[in-house]
């Protein structure tokens, strides 16, 4: 009986399920229909402004065809001479009262029916009207923020594109912007991680002057293929990938070398900072023929090196490493093929030609009796925009003034080395390349253990030590020096706080040294360019900034990638590289010569004059002092202490 009782139950409840069943399809569809509605509604307004734009416009026509109708099928407007009664009219003035309602005061005030009427027009047309205004200015609104966003993309050719965002690009853009004058309406194009107009705003506020040139600025990541197509970088001159300040830059700039190359390998040349020198070969591969790579840590080092050995080297390099002034160009088409490398020398009255290109390959400084032929030359210019009418040189050289006095042999050399960081190892390495054997270096450092590689002809000595500590640094810092180089704990402190320790390393070492009468130079190495300028009050003799050097240096290789090898061959120890050497090598001392017979003379030894060193010239401009490529004509008054620039192999 229960289980009857039971099944009763169950056949009644799907009795009434089937009859509740059969009521819901009809509600159901109505649903439906409603919802459909409201979705396909919900979708136009989604569009955004456009959609809204639409749907008032329609409610206006809506409203002034019913008003229209209703005024017309009851005859409530009052005749009027001259005045046309069919319904294209009626919509017109009804039109005119639901945009305007200043349109009312203008009706019959004896029809009263009418101007009822067109009250209610008129007061519906102006939430039509205030709704269609807030919509309008919204839009408005959406589409600034949107170009504030800087999410459009960038319609232009033969630009220079720059990924990412560091401290160096202030002095990238600078550099373009001098290098971009000769050009018509250059074009640089931001891409970064950043808002927009803050970066527009800080590079208002350190590059001031842009010189004719446009900076264009977008937001997103150089890494994402998406936003890379912002910066329309396939149309480009160039591609200028900057290393970024996070714990592993180098994978981020070989993520963005993929992202640039994942079309193949056409397109504009890329020149991509790493910092790591273990992932130049994996930044190789990614970057195909298309990429130039610059190694941070072995240019900065080199450098330093180089600038250590001889004071007033680093004003040389700076002169051919940035636009303000005199560069390296290349030229193609000349008509000195008949002429021998040491007499093109003295071809050109305001350029200095330093080298050849042959099969593609620079050689800085060749044999003088090689015949020049069709071969490109290396020339050292003011512009390269006049370099192929440069005036020829009418000054002839006085070859009775030429120097007799031969050079010696370099002699073992003493050298302290103040601080250390991870391009520290690399400066040891290429100081060894060019010490005599039996030179000592002496490494003081208050942080971390210095790992010295193996030399062949400098002995070291680690003392673990306070650099600022002036007793120490009168022990070590003593008089006979060669050279003192002072790095910064860019791998231990801050930029700030490293750069305010070498600054106080300098002042006590330069204090010293002038007490001791001494002329050693002193090079340093400053992360922050702004700190630059608290160095010269150390006196020091030349100050290597980290940042702009590799700045001027990217800058250089984006206009032309042919330099690459020549920077090479500047900065390295095999081949050519830049020497200061005494005058009276090359000219007689006491004597007035041009600077023809300065050419001459290196000639004659087998060298390539790049400029000079004068005392003269420091007492004309105590900032000048080194000047590269002056005139063949320019007059000098040789003084004991002058010094010639000169590419020469040892």
């Amino acid at each position: 009986m229960a289980r009857t009782g039971q099944q009763m139950r169950l056949r009644t409840a799907k009795a009434m399920a089937r009859e509740g069943g059969g009521t819901r399809p009809a509600a159901s569809e109505g649903s439906r229909m409603g919802d459909r509605l409201r979705y396909w509604f919900d979708n136009s307004m989604s569009r955004g402004t456009p959609a809204l734009i639409a749907w008032l416009s329609v409610a206006t026509l809506v409203l002034i065809v019913v008003f229209s109708l209703f005024v017309s099928l009851l005859g409530l407007r009052p005749p009027a001479d001259g005045v046309p009664d069919d319904f294209l009219h009626e919509m017109f003035y009804s039109l005119l009262h639901a945009l305007d309602p200043g349109t009312i005061g203008g009706d019959d005030p004896t029809s009263w029916r009418f101007v009822v009427t067109m009250l209610v027009l008129t007061i519906a047309g102006l939430f039509i009207v205030s709704a269609l205004i807030g919509v309008i200015a919204a839009g408005i609104d959406t589409k600034l923020a949107d170009l504030r966003r800087g999410r459009s993309i960038v319609l232009e050719r033969d630009h220079t594109v720059i990924l990412g965002w560091s401290d160096s690009i202030y002095t990238i853009i600078s550099e373009l912007t001098l290098a971009n004058e000769s050009r018509h309406k250059p074009v640089v194009v931001i891409l970064a991680d950043r808002d927009k107009v803050e970066m527009e705003d800080e590079v208002k506020a350190k590059v001031p002057d842009l010189r004719g040139t446009r900076v264009v600025c977008r937001s997103g990541s150089p890494m994402d293929i998406d936003d890379l197509a912002l910066s329309s970088h396939t149309t480009a001159r160039s591609v200028i990938l900057l290393a970024p300040d996070s714990e592993d830059p180098d994978s981020e700039v070989i993520k963005t070398l993929l992202a640039l190359t994942h079309g193949g390998n056409d397109g504009p040349t890329i020149v991509a900072e790493i910092r790591n020198p273990s992932n130049l070969e994996v930044a190789r591969l990614v970057g195909t023929d298309r990429t130039v790579l610059l190694d941070i840590r072995e240019t900065v080092a080199k450098l330093v090196v180089q600038t250590s050995r001889q004071s007033g080297a680093a004003a040389v390099y700076t002169e051919l490493f940035d636009y303000d002034g005199d560069e390296i160009y290349f030229l193609e088409h000349h008509d000195l093929g008949a002429l021998t490398y040491a007499e093109t020398l003295l071809a050109f009255e305001k350029a200095s030609v330093i080298g050849m290109i042959e099969d593609g390959v620079p050689t800085l400084n060749p044999a003088g009796d090689t015949l020049v032929g069709n071969r490109t030359l290396v020339v050292v210019a003011e512009d390269d925009a006049s370099l192929e009418t440069e005036s020829r040189s009418a000054t002839r050289p006085d070859l009775d003034a030429l120097g007799t006095v031969a050079g010696v042999e370099e002699a073992a050399t003493q050298a302290v080395l103040v601080g250390w960081n991870e391009r520290a190892p690399i400066v040891v390495r290429e100081l060894d390349h060019y010490a005599a054997r039996g030179s000592t270096l002496t490494i003081l450092t208050s942080f971390g253990t210095p790992e010295v590689p193996a030399l062949d002809n400098i002995e070291v000595t680690v003392v673990p030590a306070s650099t600022t500590d002036r007793a120490t640094l009168e022990t070590y810092v003593v008089d006979g020096l060669d050279q003192v180089i002072v790095l910064c704990y860019s791998d231990h402190l801050g930029v700030q706080a490293a750069d305010a320790r070498t600054l106080v390393t300098l002042l006590h070492v330069r204090d010293i040294l002038k007490n001791l009468d001494s002329a050693t130079p002193v090079v340093s190495e400053m992360l922050d360019d702004r700190n630059r300028v608290l160095a010269q009050v150390a006196h020091v003799d030349d100050v290597v900034v980290s940042g702009e050097i590799v700045s001027l240096l990217i800058t250089q290789l984006s206009e032309d990638r042919r330099l690459e090898a020549v920077f090479e061959q500047l900065l390295g120890d095999e081949g050519s590289e830049i020497y200061l050497r005494p005058a009276e090598w090359y000219v007689q001392p006491g004597r007035q010569v041009t600077y023809a017979t300065v050419v001459a003379g290196a000639a004659a030894r087998g060298e390539t004059a790049l400029g000079v060193k004068s005392a003269a010239l420091a007492d004309e401009d105590p900032g000048a002092g080194v000047v590269v490529n002056p005139a063949k004509s320019h007059v000098f008054d040789v003084r004991p202490g002058d010094r010639v620039v000169v590419l020469a192999d040892s």
